[in-house]
């Protein structure tokens, strides 16, 4: 069995593909908060505990790959598989790795994992077709590839929960609210307002950047919008995307895996 580790500054994504003869198989995905990683023996038992809830003999994962944003947890991670999970062979999605992407940015050093990943994970599924990447977690990152599996680039901006944090901590009235779909666009309350300005405000932006990058970079052609990310699966239905795949960077961990093994 092959393990799949994301982890976000915020959340970490992690699932478990069986191999061989099923190898595209997701067995069960999970996630889990980056703030309770905690040490190496913590989070060892973590993995061991949930995968044997799901019924599964942590001794039969052959391997990890794993891509991060957070390198503080970098050397904590790599204890915890040595101590855990010895015959396991470790798989680091960074710069430098030959994954059958072609980078084509200024600084392909800068490029982060995660996006990586999720670009791989959407050539898995959508082979030779153009396509932008919208993944919506603590930040919001917006990437094209072409059809010949280019890598352009593409757009941050602070994802929905950080905006709702910054309105919090920068002003003396503002609440925290719930992140959700509101009744209409205008708020009747403070945290209706909020709530409205969060929701259609980033809903709005993707829409304007999805369409800016059918103009600039693809002239016409057709191209897919995949949304992934925790909060991506709030404008389903809302003609954003033409489809959510929430395990996308842990597909796109694992053929990057298998790449890398094949060379």
């Amino acid at each position: 069995m092959l393990l799949c580790l994301d982890i976000g500054n915020t959340h970490m994504l992690g699932g478990v593909f069986e191999q061989g003869r099923k190898k595209d198989k997701l067995i069960f995905r999970f996630r889990y908060a980056t703030s309770l990683l905690g040490s190496a023996d913590q989070f060892g038992i973590f993995l061991i505990s949930i995968l044997k809830v799901h019924g599964l003999n942590p001794a039969k994962i052959a391997a990890i790959a794993l891509s991060s944003v957070v390198p503080n947890y970098d050397y904590t991670l790599k204890h915890c598989f040595s101590q855990y999970f010895k015959e396991a062979q470790c798989f680091l999605l960074q710069p430098g790795i030959k994954t059958g992407l072609n980078i084509r940015c200024k600084n392909p050093n800068e490029v982060g994992a995660d996006r990586i990943a999720n670009a791989i994970g959407a050539i898995a599924v959508f082979p030779e077709k153009s396509l932008i990447v919208v993944d919506m977690g603590t930040a919001t990152t917006l990437c094209a590839i072409r059809a010949n599996r280019d890598y352009l680039g593409g757009a941050i901006l602070p994802g929905m929960r950080l905006c709702m944090e910054a309105l919090k901590n920068n002003t003396a009235k503002l609440m925290a609210v719930n992140i959700e779909e509101p009744v209409s666009y205008i708020g009747k309350t403070t945290r209706e307002s909020i709530q409205s300005g969060l929701y259609y405000g980033h809903l709005g932006a993707l829409k304007e950047l999805i369409l800016g990058f059918k103009k600039e970079v693809f002239s016409g052609e057709e191209v897919k919008v995949i949304g992934t990310g925790g909060f991506s699966q709030l404008y389903e239905g809302k003609e954003l995307f033409d489809i959510l795949i929430p395990e996308l960077v842990l597909l796109g961990l694992k053929k990057a895996f298998e790449y890398t093994s094949d060379h």
